[in-house]
Protein backbone atom coordinates (compact mmCIF):
# COMPACT_ATOMS: atom_id res chain seq x y z
CA UNK A 1 0.00 0.00 0.00
CA UNK A 2 1.41 3.26 -1.11
CA UNK A 3 1.58 5.95 2.05
CA UNK A 4 1.39 9.35 1.21
CA UNK A 5 4.65 11.43 2.94
CA UNK A 6 4.03 12.57 6.86
CA UNK A 7 3.63 16.48 7.33
CA UNK A 8 6.75 17.20 9.46
CA UNK A 9 5.66 19.25 13.02
CA UNK A 10 8.55 21.48 12.94
CA UNK A 11 11.03 21.57 10.05
CA UNK A 12 12.39 24.88 11.43
CA UNK A 13 14.49 22.52 13.96
CA UNK A 14 16.58 20.90 11.82
CA UNK A 15 20.24 22.80 10.68
CA UNK A 16 19.83 24.42 6.85
CA UNK A 17 22.38 21.98 5.23
CA UNK A 18 19.53 19.49 6.72
CA UNK A 19 21.56 17.71 9.22
CA UNK A 20 20.43 16.66 12.79
CA UNK A 21 18.87 19.38 14.95
CA UNK A 22 21.22 20.98 17.28
CA UNK A 23 20.80 19.70 21.30
CA UNK A 24 19.08 22.19 23.28
CA UNK A 25 20.23 24.27 26.22
CA UNK A 26 19.38 22.10 29.50
CA UNK A 27 16.45 23.58 31.24
CA UNK A 28 15.69 22.25 35.03
CA UNK A 29 12.66 20.72 36.06
CA UNK A 30 10.48 21.87 38.67
CA UNK A 31 9.67 18.93 40.71
CA UNK A 32 8.01 18.87 44.20
CA UNK A 33 10.37 18.03 47.15
CA UNK A 34 8.35 15.01 48.10
CA UNK A 35 8.71 13.40 44.72
CA UNK A 36 12.41 13.78 44.23
CA UNK A 37 12.70 12.48 47.35
CA UNK A 38 10.82 9.28 46.61
CA UNK A 39 12.89 8.96 43.31
CA UNK A 40 15.90 8.67 45.98
CA UNK A 41 19.19 7.98 43.28
CA UNK A 42 16.78 8.75 40.09
CA UNK A 43 16.83 12.32 41.16
CA UNK A 44 19.56 13.27 39.44
CA UNK A 45 17.95 11.95 36.15
CA UNK A 46 15.09 13.32 35.78
CA UNK A 47 16.89 17.22 36.37
CA UNK A 48 16.46 17.91 32.68
CA UNK A 49 13.13 18.59 31.59
CA UNK A 50 13.46 17.18 28.20
CA UNK A 51 13.18 14.09 29.63
CA UNK A 52 10.26 12.14 29.17
CA UNK A 53 10.57 8.99 30.11
CA UNK A 54 13.39 7.00 32.77
CA UNK A 55 13.89 3.12 32.82
CA UNK A 56 15.23 0.86 35.49
CA UNK A 57 16.51 -2.56 33.23
CA UNK A 58 17.05 -5.82 35.30
CA UNK A 59 20.60 -5.06 35.74
CA UNK A 60 20.12 -2.16 37.60
CA UNK A 61 21.35 0.11 34.78
CA UNK A 62 19.46 3.11 34.63
CA UNK A 63 18.05 4.83 31.29
CA UNK A 64 15.99 8.21 30.03
CA UNK A 65 15.02 9.26 26.73
CA UNK A 66 14.90 13.41 26.61
CA UNK A 67 13.97 13.81 22.81
CA UNK A 68 16.82 11.94 21.03
CA UNK A 69 15.88 8.03 22.09
CA UNK A 70 17.16 6.23 25.03
CA UNK A 71 20.43 6.66 26.83
CA UNK A 72 22.50 5.44 29.54
CA UNK A 73 22.05 7.54 31.99
CA UNK A 74 26.20 7.40 33.49
CA UNK A 75 27.10 7.51 37.21
CA UNK A 76 23.75 5.76 38.27
CA UNK A 77 23.48 2.14 38.95
CA UNK A 78 21.08 -0.10 41.18
CA UNK A 79 21.46 -2.89 42.96
CA UNK A 80 18.36 -5.78 43.25
CA UNK A 81 17.64 -5.20 46.66
CA UNK A 82 17.92 -1.45 45.98
CA UNK A 83 15.80 -0.80 43.09
CA UNK A 84 13.60 -3.24 44.84
CA UNK A 85 12.90 -0.54 47.52
CA UNK A 86 12.89 2.06 45.24
CA UNK A 87 10.05 0.85 43.22
CA UNK A 88 7.96 -0.55 46.65
CA UNK A 89 8.13 3.10 47.77
CA UNK A 90 7.26 4.88 44.41
CA UNK A 91 4.21 2.27 44.27
CA UNK A 92 3.83 3.43 48.32
CA UNK A 93 3.44 6.58 47.34
CA UNK A 94 1.20 6.20 44.78
CA UNK A 95 -1.30 4.89 47.26
CA UNK A 96 -0.96 0.91 45.49
CA UNK A 97 1.18 -1.72 46.98
CA UNK A 98 3.65 -3.84 45.27
CA UNK A 99 4.64 -7.48 46.24
CA UNK A 100 5.22 -11.00 44.60
CA UNK A 101 1.53 -11.27 44.78
CA UNK A 102 1.02 -8.44 42.84
CA UNK A 103 4.08 -8.08 40.55
CA UNK A 104 3.14 -5.37 38.23
CA UNK A 105 1.22 -2.08 39.59
CA UNK A 106 0.85 1.40 37.71
CA UNK A 107 0.37 4.57 39.52
CA UNK A 108 0.51 8.36 39.64
CA UNK A 109 2.51 10.44 41.75
CA UNK A 110 2.41 14.19 42.17
CA UNK A 111 1.01 16.03 39.13
CA UNK A 112 0.81 13.75 36.49
CA UNK A 113 4.67 11.30 37.04
CA UNK A 114 3.18 7.88 35.69
CA UNK A 115 5.50 4.95 37.28
CA UNK A 116 4.92 1.11 36.47
CA UNK A 117 7.06 -1.09 38.56
CA UNK A 118 7.44 -4.99 37.83
CA UNK A 119 9.06 -7.13 40.42
CA UNK A 120 10.48 -10.75 39.67
CA UNK A 121 9.37 -13.52 39.17
CA UNK A 122 7.46 -11.33 36.26
CA UNK A 123 10.59 -9.49 35.73
CA UNK A 124 12.79 -12.43 35.75
CA UNK A 125 15.95 -10.44 35.08
CA UNK A 126 15.46 -8.06 38.71
CA UNK A 127 13.27 -5.14 39.35
CA UNK A 128 11.88 -2.92 36.09
CA UNK A 129 10.64 0.65 36.07
CA UNK A 130 9.35 2.99 33.75
CA UNK A 131 9.00 6.37 34.74
CA UNK A 132 6.60 8.76 32.76
CA UNK A 133 7.58 12.66 33.24
CA UNK A 134 5.18 15.69 32.43
CA UNK A 135 7.25 19.08 31.55
CA UNK A 136 7.12 21.91 33.85
CA UNK A 137 5.19 23.89 31.74
CA UNK A 138 2.32 22.11 29.19
CA UNK A 139 3.09 22.75 25.68
CA UNK A 140 0.71 25.12 23.93
CA UNK A 141 -0.41 24.23 20.80
CA UNK A 142 1.06 26.96 19.24
CA UNK A 143 4.70 26.34 20.58
CA UNK A 144 3.92 22.70 19.96
CA UNK A 145 6.45 22.74 16.97
CA UNK A 146 3.35 22.21 14.49
CA UNK A 147 3.38 22.88 10.63
CA UNK A 148 1.19 25.98 10.56
CA UNK A 149 -1.29 24.29 8.52
CA UNK A 150 -1.61 21.50 10.96
CA UNK A 151 -2.22 24.02 13.74
CA UNK A 152 -5.10 25.59 11.50
CA UNK A 153 -6.39 22.40 11.03
CA UNK A 154 -6.84 22.18 14.52
CA UNK A 155 -8.11 25.05 16.10
CA UNK A 156 -10.33 25.17 13.13
CA UNK A 157 -12.00 21.55 14.38
CA UNK A 158 -11.59 23.57 17.89
CA UNK A 159 -14.08 26.20 16.68
CA UNK A 160 -16.19 23.57 14.54
CA UNK A 161 -16.24 21.44 17.65
CA UNK A 162 -15.43 18.41 15.93
CA UNK A 163 -14.06 15.12 17.63
CA UNK A 164 -11.00 14.60 16.96
CA UNK A 165 -8.94 11.55 17.48
CA UNK A 166 -5.05 11.64 18.24
CA UNK A 167 -3.62 8.12 17.38
CA UNK A 168 0.31 7.30 17.75
CA UNK A 169 2.78 4.75 18.92
CA UNK A 170 3.71 5.29 22.56
CA UNK A 171 5.63 8.45 23.05
CA UNK A 172 4.72 9.84 19.99
CA UNK A 173 2.77 12.42 21.42
CA UNK A 174 -0.60 12.08 21.69
CA UNK A 175 -1.75 12.73 25.34
CA UNK A 176 0.97 16.28 24.68
CA UNK A 177 -1.09 17.53 21.83
CA UNK A 178 -4.64 16.62 23.28
CA UNK A 179 -3.77 18.70 26.08
CA UNK A 180 -2.38 21.35 23.91
CA UNK A 181 -5.61 21.88 21.44
CA UNK A 182 -8.18 21.34 24.56
CA UNK A 183 -5.93 24.20 26.24
CA UNK A 184 -7.26 26.91 23.58
CA UNK A 185 -11.32 25.51 24.25
CA UNK A 186 -13.30 29.05 25.50
CA UNK A 187 -13.34 29.33 29.10
CA UNK A 188 -17.36 28.32 29.31
CA UNK A 189 -16.87 25.35 28.73
CA UNK A 190 -16.87 22.34 30.39
CA UNK A 191 -14.42 19.31 29.92
CA UNK A 192 -14.39 16.19 31.65
CA UNK A 193 -11.26 13.87 31.13
CA UNK A 194 -11.40 10.19 31.89
CA UNK A 195 -7.88 8.55 31.92
CA UNK A 196 -6.39 5.27 33.59
CA UNK A 197 -3.73 7.22 34.83
CA UNK A 198 -4.09 10.93 34.84
CA UNK A 199 -1.78 12.15 32.77
CA UNK A 200 -3.55 15.32 30.33
CA UNK A 201 -2.55 18.80 31.29
CA UNK A 202 -5.16 20.84 30.28
CA UNK A 203 -4.85 25.05 30.67
CA UNK A 204 -8.44 25.65 31.16
CA UNK A 205 -10.38 27.14 33.95
CA UNK A 206 -12.84 24.08 33.90
CA UNK A 207 -11.51 20.52 34.01
CA UNK A 208 -13.29 17.39 35.95
CA UNK A 209 -10.44 14.75 35.82
CA UNK A 210 -11.57 10.97 36.42
CA UNK A 211 -9.01 8.47 37.04
CA UNK A 212 -9.84 4.81 36.95
CA UNK A 213 -9.56 2.64 40.04
CA UNK A 214 -7.87 -1.18 40.51
CA UNK A 215 -9.58 -3.69 42.66
CA UNK A 216 -7.82 -3.82 45.74
CA UNK A 217 -6.36 -7.58 47.21
CA UNK A 218 -9.95 -8.56 47.69
CA UNK A 219 -10.54 -7.78 44.46
CA UNK A 220 -13.19 -5.14 44.74
CA UNK A 221 -13.15 -1.60 44.19
CA UNK A 222 -12.83 -1.75 40.07
CA UNK A 223 -13.60 1.41 38.56
CA UNK A 224 -12.94 1.11 34.84
CA UNK A 225 -12.40 3.15 31.90
CA UNK A 226 -16.14 2.11 30.57
CA UNK A 227 -17.94 2.72 33.52
CA UNK A 228 -15.86 6.47 33.62
CA UNK A 229 -17.53 7.25 30.40
CA UNK A 230 -21.09 6.09 31.95
CA UNK A 231 -20.51 8.55 34.91
CA UNK A 232 -18.92 10.96 32.81
CA UNK A 233 -22.53 11.38 30.86
CA UNK A 234 -24.36 12.59 33.85
CA UNK A 235 -22.03 15.26 34.45
CA UNK A 236 -23.09 17.33 31.66
CA UNK A 237 -19.42 17.66 29.58
CA UNK A 238 -19.04 20.28 26.83
CA UNK A 239 -16.41 18.09 25.36
CA UNK A 240 -16.11 14.53 26.66
CA UNK A 241 -12.43 13.26 26.50
CA UNK A 242 -11.36 9.62 26.92
CA UNK A 243 -7.44 9.29 27.60
CA UNK A 244 -7.15 5.92 25.92
CA UNK A 245 -9.42 3.88 23.65
CA UNK A 246 -8.40 0.10 24.24
CA UNK A 247 -11.60 -1.73 24.91
CA UNK A 248 -15.16 -2.01 26.33
CA UNK A 249 -14.87 1.96 26.93
CA UNK A 250 -14.62 2.48 23.26
CA UNK A 251 -18.35 1.46 22.56
CA UNK A 252 -19.30 3.92 25.52
CA UNK A 253 -17.26 6.57 23.77
CA UNK A 254 -19.03 5.81 20.40
CA UNK A 255 -22.24 5.81 21.54
CA UNK A 256 -21.79 9.22 23.52
CA UNK A 257 -20.09 10.76 20.82
CA UNK A 258 -23.62 9.78 18.40
CA UNK A 259 -25.83 10.95 21.17
CA UNK A 260 -25.17 14.66 21.04
CA UNK A 261 -21.47 14.99 22.81
CA UNK A 262 -19.69 16.63 20.19
CA UNK A 263 -16.16 18.49 20.08
CA UNK A 264 -13.69 15.87 22.63
CA UNK A 265 -11.44 13.82 21.83
CA UNK A 266 -9.09 10.78 22.93
CA UNK A 267 -6.37 8.82 21.79
CA UNK A 268 -5.76 5.21 20.60
CA UNK A 269 -2.22 3.51 19.48
CA UNK A 270 -1.74 3.03 16.17
CA UNK A 271 1.55 1.85 14.45
CA UNK A 272 0.40 4.77 10.85
CA UNK A 273 -2.52 6.23 9.67
CA UNK A 274 -2.96 3.71 7.40
CA UNK A 275 -3.06 1.00 10.00
CA UNK A 276 -5.89 3.22 12.44
CA UNK A 277 -9.46 1.65 11.09
CA UNK A 278 -8.01 -1.84 11.52
CA UNK A 279 -6.76 -0.68 14.89
CA UNK A 280 -10.12 0.37 15.66
CA UNK A 281 -11.73 -2.48 14.50
CA UNK A 282 -9.71 -4.59 16.96
CA UNK A 283 -10.51 -2.20 19.88
CA UNK A 284 -14.35 -2.54 19.02
CA UNK A 285 -14.23 -6.56 19.32
CA UNK A 286 -12.97 -6.32 22.09
CA UNK A 287 -16.07 -4.06 23.18
CA UNK A 288 -18.60 -6.52 21.51
CA UNK A 289 -19.10 -3.91 18.59
CA UNK A 290 -19.07 -5.62 14.71
CA UNK A 291 -16.91 -4.14 12.24
CA UNK A 292 -19.83 -2.75 10.07
CA UNK A 293 -21.62 -1.55 13.42
CA UNK A 294 -17.94 -0.01 15.00
CA UNK A 295 -17.38 1.66 10.96
CA UNK A 296 -20.73 3.87 10.57
CA UNK A 297 -20.69 4.70 14.52
CA UNK A 298 -17.03 5.90 14.00
CA UNK A 299 -17.78 7.77 10.87
CA UNK A 300 -20.46 9.77 12.39
CA UNK A 301 -18.85 10.47 15.65
CA UNK A 302 -14.93 11.08 14.84
CA UNK A 303 -14.29 13.78 12.53
CA UNK A 304 -10.32 13.96 12.06
CA UNK A 305 -8.00 11.52 12.89
CA UNK A 306 -3.83 12.81 13.95
CA UNK A 307 -1.70 10.61 13.67
CA UNK A 308 1.67 11.81 14.99
CA UNK A 309 5.00 10.01 14.71
CA UNK A 310 8.61 9.93 16.38
CA UNK A 311 12.13 10.37 13.54
CA UNK A 312 15.01 8.40 14.38
CA UNK A 313 16.42 12.31 16.22
CA UNK A 314 13.57 12.13 18.83
CA UNK A 315 11.48 15.11 16.36
CA UNK A 316 7.72 14.19 15.38
CA UNK A 317 6.24 14.32 12.41
CA UNK A 318 2.31 14.56 11.79
CA UNK A 319 -0.31 13.23 8.96
CA UNK A 320 -4.34 14.39 9.38
CA UNK A 321 -6.62 12.31 8.16
CA UNK A 322 -10.44 11.20 7.38
CA UNK A 323 -12.65 8.17 7.91
CA UNK A 324 -15.03 7.15 5.61
CA UNK A 325 -16.80 3.78 4.06
CA UNK A 326 -15.16 1.05 1.70
CA UNK A 327 -16.96 -1.03 -0.58
CA UNK A 328 -17.26 -3.54 1.90
CA UNK A 329 -19.10 -1.67 4.76
CA UNK A 330 -16.13 -1.22 6.10
CA UNK A 331 -13.93 1.44 8.38
CA UNK A 332 -11.36 3.18 6.11
CA UNK A 333 -9.01 6.06 6.10
CA UNK A 334 -8.46 9.27 3.71
CA UNK A 335 -5.24 11.41 4.19
CA UNK A 336 -5.98 14.78 4.42
CA UNK A 337 -3.85 16.93 2.30
CA UNK A 338 -2.60 20.23 3.57
CA UNK A 339 -1.59 23.18 1.98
Amino acid sequence: MHRAPFVPLDPRRRAATGGPRPAAAPVARSLAVEIRAALGPLARAVDDDATTDVFVTGDGAVWRDAGRGVERVPGIGLDAQTARDLAVRLIEFGGRHIDEASPCVDVRIGDGVRVHAALPPIAWAGPSLSIRLPRSRPVELGDAGLAPAVVDALREALSDRSTVLFTGATGSGKTTLLSAWLSEAAPTERIVVIEDVAEARILHPHVVGLECRQANLEGAGEVDLARLVREALRMRPDRLVVGECRGAEVREFLAALNTGHRGGSGTLHANSLADVPSRLESVGMIAGLDPATLARQALSGLDLVVHLARDSEGGRRAELGRFRLDGRDRLAIDRVPLP
